[in-house]
């Protein structure tokens, strides 16, 4: 199948500015192993909203959410006509919020299908504007994908105008739920929040850490998640790079965390999960060439796995 590269430089979803020039450390990255890449495949470039960063800020539980939710539907936009063209697309983001974009493009190409998502992360990203601490939407997409508010969690008072906002951010694409809580499945999980681990328990959301996979055999968990999936007729990868270790790899990410994945395991994860037949897009995120302490590994790493699994499509 011919790849198409959607590039969607914006990380106004962040709590950390630097994610949107992730896409650029990429490319430079593969120029520097004379590799060419980025000629031999179509891409498209998402419009951003990256200069609302500078406005002031009026939400401290869902920050620039009326920004996010437009960012979300132009990727959504651009996924839902990269499919109906028939081509496989393969996102790069900035920051993780624009997931929620992504999911809700395939769904809107392919509403009658069942999505399966795999989501390779160090974070769970199920947070919403009223159990959020931190208020940055790059954690909140699936809890937006499941439609899940986490009231039960509930910590802040968003107010009228941002419930109207994250009520549109749930409806993009599809004015229904994008996947159901056990078609979603976390590799390299390691760095969540109570509320966050609420929906994971009252949901009995599979969550594969690195450890385990090591213990039993990496073939072995994601052939078992693949089963776990066995309903759903799609399968959707999100790969953040800071599902992996960022002292083994670098810390050019937004949030790094420890005791993560070496990049040789990333690919077999990818390697494994092809071999079903089912994945119709995949997503790279958050790589931020700003916070890198090893020059630009990180990106020269998410380059490494990207040119291996275009190979594999």
């Amino acid at each position: 199948m011919t790849i198409k590269l959607i590039k969607n430089r914006s990380d106004i979803g962040a709590g950390t500015r630097g994610s949107d020039l992730g896409i650029d450390a990429i490319e430079i990255a593969a120029i520097n192993q004379n590799n060419d890449f980025f000629h031999r495949h179509l891409f498209v470039d998402v419009e951003t909203h990256n200069e609302t960063i500078y406005n002031k800020n009026n939400n401290n539980f869902a920050k620039r959410i009326e920004h996010v939710v437009e960012q979300c539907q132009r990727v959504s936009d651009a996924v839902k006509l990269t499919l109906e063209d028939g081509f496989f697309p393969i996102v790069l983001s900035g920051d993780h919020s624009s997931a929620l974009g992504t999911i809700s493009g395939i769904k809107a190409a392919t509403p009658d299908k069942r999505l399966g998502v795999i989501w390779i992360d160090a974070h769970a990203d199920l947070h919403s504007p009223f159990t959020s601490p931190s208020g940055n939407i790059h954690g909140m997409p699936l809890a937006a994908a499941i439609w899940e508010d986490n009231i039960d969690c509930k910590i802040n008072e968003p107010g009228t105008t941002t419930e109207m906002h994250w009520g549109n951010m749930k409806k993009i694409g599809t004015a229904t739920k994008k996947i159901l809580p056990q078609d979603l499945i976390y590799f390299g999980l390691r760095d969540f929040e109570s509320a966050e681990a609420h929906i994971i328990e009252k949901e009995k959301i599979k969550c594969y850490k690195v450890e385990e996979l090591r213990f039993r055999g990496l073939e072995v968990c994601v052939k078992e998640a693949v089963e776990k999936l066995h309903q759903c007729d799609q399968i959707y990868i999100s790969f953040d790079v800071d599902s992996m270790d960022c002292d083994h790899v670098s810390t050019g990410t937004g949030t790094p965390v420890p005791i993560g994945f070496f990049a040789e395991e990333i690919i077999r994860i990818f390697d494994n999960l092809l071999l079903s037949n089912k994945v119709v897009c995949i997503e790279f995120t958050e790589v931020n060439p700003l916070l890198d302490n090893k020059g630009n590994l990180m990106a020269e790493t998410a380059f490494q796995v990207l040119d291996h699994i275009a190979q594999k499509i």
